[in-house]
This record gives C-alpha cells, structure tokens and sequence, in this order.
C-alpha cells in the first residue's frame, strides 16, 4: 500500500555526481519535488540536518537461503539486515532448495518477497543443463535476469554440457548474470591440495585452489559466448587483476553488452586475512593475494568495472567452523554492512561518496535497466537513505541483524551509520526500528 507523504528537509543530497542542499517531498511512493526550502505539509517530516540524503542501494547480488535453506537465513531476516545498511533492492540467486529453475518456483519465491520483504525485490531464474524451455518463455521485464553458475558453488548449479550452455546464451531473452570459476581448474588444484594435506587443507589454500588462473579462463569463454551471440552479459564478483582487461571502459554503460560487478569483501580483504578470520571469509570466488585486491579499486574508478555488490551469502557458524575444507561452505554476510565497508575506503580518500552512490545506486538501476529507480529525481520511486556521517559504532553480534548473528566484521568500528531508510515511499528503518508492516514492490524493468 503507497499512501502518505513524507519531507525530508535539510539534507545534503549526492545524486547524479552532485553534491548539494535540498528537501526532498515523497507522495504516494514518489519523489514528487527536490529543492530548495520546500513548504509542504507532510505526514512525516525527518530533519535530515547534517547527513547525505542518497538513493536507496541495489544490491544486484544476494543470496537469502530461502527456500529450502532457512537454517541459515530467510527473505525476511536477511531483507531487515539489507534496509539496516540502506539497501532499498535486492536481486537474489536461485541455489535455494529447490533451484529455481522453473517458472513456477520463480512465482512462489516472488509470493514469499511479497508477503515478508520490507526492500524492493527480483529473482533471477536458474540455468540449467536441461532448462532451456523454461528460460525461453520467461518475460525479461518480469525478472533481474538469468544465472548461470560456470563453476560450482554453494547447491552445486554447475552447466557443464558445452551444447546446452552455448543454447543457453544463445537464446535466452534474459540478460545472463554468470558466476565463472573453471570447473576442470578448480578440480585440479583440489586434487594435488588432498594429496598433501588430505580434507583438513588450510583455508589459505582456497585462493590457490579456486586460482586466478580459473577465474581468467571461465570469464573468458563466457564473453566470447556473449560475443558470438550478441547475448546481454553481466559477470560478477570479479576478483583477479588479470580480468580487469576482459571490460571495456571507453563508451557509457548504457551502451555495454557485457558489464562486471565487483564485490566489498573483494575491495576490503585480501590473502593475509585467513590468518585471523579463516572460513568466516572464504568464498567463491575466493579472497586472493593483496595485488588482486589492490588492482580492483583502480578498475572500478575508471569504469571497467561497473556496479558494486555483496553477495550476501550466509552460513551458520557452526558450518563455517567445519575443520574439513571440503565441508567447510563458501560465502559470507555483508549485505547489512555493504555502504559502511565502502565509507571505509571513502574516508582514506581513495574513492568519493559521488563513486559510491554510482556504482551502488545509479549504475545498477542502469545496467539492470530498472524501471524509475537509482536516482532521487522528481517521478522516481522513493527509494532513500538518510546517512549520519557523525556517528560512531562497532560491530557486534548484538547488532547484527542477519539471522545467522555473526558477521566478519565483528570488532571494527565504523564512523557514519545509515540513520533511517525509506522504500517505495515508506520509512521502513529508523535508528534500529523496523516498521514491520511496511513491504516493498517487486522490480520491474524497462526492457524491450
């Protein structure tokens, strides 16, 4: 339900690479006037004195568990953490139990978002080796898009028959999100890491088993299938320096047929890190030596890389602390803490809060092509974040709102916090309040 209105009055706004004081008026789920001193009378008004004003954050990559994996989180809890850390979107994967590789379990995921999700929602199809029939009749302005997983992950959606892959970017209406680690590569390493430390394999062996080398070669194939069949190619979590050539920077990114997201725990950790944090950071594809993390940033500034990203993906502790490597699953969660990671590398001066609010907000609405969202301009859906810069935190399990209640950042302390954050129109955070009753739109997008 969209009804009321709200004003938020003395805020610095950062959108379309400007910065500069305005109010901003919501009705009916709309931005309806940015300016100056603006006189409306409002259900609400937020005195916004002394933060950024910024579009709402869409994550293009989360992983939610649900169905099937709800020991680990589920669309609710895990949508309450996104709006905590300003993420008004989300797009999740489909490696639920079971994989949502039909258009019916596409629909039933859609009814849970609706029923619980206090952010805006999509859900990617699954691909398969076996269904292309179901990809084929899907409406691209239904659905984020179509994930084909180039390498195993968590729930093992590996397409491995070349001829069902090459149908896939062949035909598929969708544009095809790929998640590319080399299968036979992969296998390889963790063949000659058993032979000499059998299960019980470091964890600092996961960027040498999951190798840059992996990641280079499926990344590869995957635009070269993307090329010879004109096919829309979105390739995330990229993580190595060697890839950052595979992208094209020279025309807008509205323009690309093939665009690349990289991730916060990949622009924050780096090798050195397992010594502390161990499986609470390993994921695929995996946290590599520091030259890797330290080439990506640079990519991301000077547009090979276009959208930023969590991949929010949570496991229990208990899973994490597995001694077994094998057992031991990959991925991590950040969806909460995405905008505070990305402030950290701001207020060291290597990035602007302008970069930020592009990569995280406009360029997602842009490359997703995403109806009315991404922007606090006039007619645009009321997708906002009020951010104190003043405050200081830590975080602690106290704090966390994941349903698992660990995260890796535990310890750190963080100066600037999201203060409320306002979805479709509705104030649905507010300094550790959730107003439960609030949900979010599904997305749709503008394609033809």
């Amino acid at each position: 339900m969209r009804k009321g209105t709200i004003l938020i009055k003395g805020g610095t706004l950062i959108n379309r690479g400007k910065r500069f004081s305005a109010d901003v008026f919501i009705k009916d789920g709309f931005i309806e006037a940015v300016g100056a001193d603006l006189t409306r009378r409002a259900d609400k008004e937020i005195n916004a004195d002394g933060c950024y004003v910024l579009p709402g954050i869409m994550d293009d990559q989360v992983h939610f568990r649900e169905p099937g994996l709800t020991h680990k989180a589920n669309i609710k809890t895990e949508s309450r953490a996104a709006v905590a850390g300003g993420t008004t979107s989300w797009m999740e994967m489909p490696n639920t139990v079971p994989n949502t590789l039909t258009q019916e379990l596409l629909q039933d995921k859609y009814d849970l978002a609706a029923a619980c999700s206090p952010a805006n929602f999509s859900f990617y199809m699954g691909g398969s080796n076996d269904n292309l029939d179901e990809v084929v009749r899907t409406n691209p302005r239904d659905i984020c898009g179509l994930k084909i997983f180039m390498g195993s992950s968590t729930g093992n959606m590996l397409v491995d028959n070349e001829v069902a892959l090459d149908a896939l970017f062949a035909k598929s209406p969708l544009l095809i999100a790929t998640h590319c680690e080399d299968e036979a590569t992969i296998r390889a390493n963790a063949a000659v890491a058993r032979e000499k430390w059998g299960e019980n394999i470091p964890v600092a062996q996961h960027p040498v088993i999951r190798s840059p080398e992996g990641c280079y070669k499926s990344s590869s194939m995957a635009i070269e299938l993307a090329k010879r069949h004109n096919t829309r190619l979105h390739i995330l979590h990229i993580s190595t320096a060697e890839e950052i050539v595979l992208f094209r920077n020279d025309i807008p990114l509205a323009e690309k047929r093939i665009t690349a997201e990289v991730c916060v725990h990949h622009l924050t950790f780096n090798a050195d890190d397992y010594a502390t944090l161990g499986n609470k950071i390993k994921c695929n594809p995996a946290i590599k030596a520091e030259r890797h993390r330290s080439a990506l940033l640079p990519a991301l500034l000077d547009d090979h890389f276009d959208v930023i990203a969590t991949d929010h993906a949570p496991h229990t502790l208990e899973e994490k602390a597995s001694d077994d490597y094998f057992k031991a699953p990959g991925g991590l969660p950040l969806v909460q803490h995405a905008l505070d990671m990305m402030m950290v590398i701001e207020q060291r001066g290597e990035i602007t809060l302008e970069k930020i609010v592009e990569k995280m907000c406009h360029a997602p609405a842009v490359c997703f092509e995403i109806d009315r969202r991404g922007y606090l301009d006039e007619g645009m859906w009321a997708d906002v974040v009020i951010y104190d810069p003043s405050t200081d935190w830590t975080v602690t399990a106290d704090n966390v709102f994941y349903k698992g209640g660990w995260s890796p950042l535990e310890g750190n302390t963080f100066k600037g916090r999201v203060r409320q954050t306002i979805v479709s129109g509705h104030l649905v955070y507010d300094r550790g309040l959730f107003f439960e009753e609030q949900r979010g739109e599904r997305l749709l997008f503008a394609r033809d």
